[in-house]
């Protein structure tokens, strides 16, 4: 362990406007710059977790910034967990699981869920001694939630869960799953409608089977098995069918926080290839000063600065209540493609150094580029900007 938070050497006021904001981020770049990118690389070489800086992240309030107050959060909004997840991977430690279990479950219930169910989860999920993973990726659903198979079935006062999830992220590692299937009986329109449901990862009839995954993550990838799996009336989240509609108080915030951790990434590359270009020199001449190797660096910076731009303000609408799809969406498709450029060029920069993993580069690839697919495909996102901003007709 040990290590000094990473930065380019000055700190942009672009994206924090407050004092609020930089102080966050200040105090979130000394915790997990303690531990550096040589942590994070080590967890994963060895198969662990990084439940270390996991836990002084949860102690130190980070993990449920955005969380209520009274369910032990910091009262704060998506806008502050944007800063503490931009910071983490800008530091070289990207943990999805912060996406996963605070971004989307956390907001989830704390939105929709009752009472009892955020006395119960909240708190643990705010100071991360209690994880959630989250069930709606299925092989042949894809983009289109309508067609989720994994099916509840009235039982009794309860249900049971048959089907399967794909891509189910440190379901290994969590102690519930925030599960959305498909209700078994039509509803008066003739259409099955989709419920959120709290499965204990105990739970009977419940496995799950390690995808054999690119990502250099410590969260493994996993199918996850729904074979007749119970579920009580207070594991129902929200009103019975409603589903759909509930599951985009998480879907945004994870597209905001996905740009957040693209943007982290690509300020973390642009930061070691500014650094190599500077001190690397040949023919007494440091790499930097040739236009060659600065213009692709300074372009890479102006994208991701203004992907960094355009997630706060797409997390600032989130917060004010306004509606933020175009903003999310936009704002995670920039973020992608300007993350995947930003470490290509720091890649290259490095020379053949860049593919050794002893300069924490090239194990980041795969990582960059699934921004470009996941959570939510380029593609499915030009679908909605025409469709939506520009007024085109449909097209899928």
């Amino acid at each position: 362990m040990g290590g000094q938070p990473i930065g380019l050497g000055r700190t942009s006021l672009i994206c924090d406007t407050s004092d609020e904001h930089r102080d966050l981020r200040d105090s979130v770049a000394k915790l997990v710059g303690s531990y550096g990118r040589s942590y994070f690389q080590d967890v994963v070489a060895k198969g662990e977790k990084a439940d270390a800086l996991w836990a002084d992240m949860g102690a130190a309030g980070f993990l449920g910034v955005h969380l209520p107050e009274e369910y032990g959060g910091g009262g704060g909004g998506l806008a502050d967990l944007a800063v503490v997840i931009e910071e983490m991977a800008a530091q070289g430690c990207p943990m999805f699981m912060i996406v996963i279990s605070p971004a989307i479950c956390g907001s989830v219930l704390a939105a929709h869920g009752t009472a009892e169910q955020k006395q119960k989860y909240l708190p643990g999920i705010a100071d991360g001694t209690f994880r959630m993973a989250f069930a709606i990726t299925e092989p042949d659903a894809g983009s289109n939630t309508h067609k989720i198979t994994t099916t509840a079935h009235r039982d009794g006062d309860g249900w049971r869960l048959r089907g399967q999830k794909y891509w189910t992220s440190g379901v290994d590692e969590c102690q519930a799953l925030l599960v959305v299937a498909r209700d078994a009986e039509p509803g008066p329109d003739g259409r099955h409608t989709l419920s959120l449901f709290i499965v204990g990862t105990d739970a009977p009839g419940l496995t799950f089977q390690q995808l054999d995954s690119a990502l250099q993550l410590p969260e493994k990838q996993f199918t996850t098995f729904f074979d007749d799996v119970p579920v009580e009336r207070a594991g129902l989240v929200g009103v019975e069918g409603e589903g759909l509609k509930q599951v985009f108080a998480g879907l945004n915030p994870e597209r905001v926080a996905a740009a957040c951790m693209a943007n982290g990434l690509g300020r973390y590359a642009l930061a070691r290839g500014a650094q190599y270009a500077r001190e690397r020199t040949v023919w007494k001449t440091p790499i930097g000063a040739h236009q060659g190797v600065a213009h692709p660096l300074a372009k890479a910076y102006v994208d991701v600065e203004l992907a960094r731009l355009m997630t706060m303000r797409a997390a600032t609408m989130t917060d004010q209540g306004l509606d933020a799809a175009e903003a999310g969406n936009i704002a995670k498709f920039a973020a992608g493609d300007a993350c995947v450029q930003a470490l290509d060029q720091a890649i290259q920069v490095h020379g053949g150094n860049g593919l050794s993993n002893e300069f924490g580069l090239a194990d980041l690839w795969f990582i960059a580029r699934m921004f470009k697919t996941a959570p939510v495909s380029r593609e499915m996102v030009l679908n909605h900007v025409a469709q939506h901003s520009l007024g085109l007709p449909k097209s899928y």
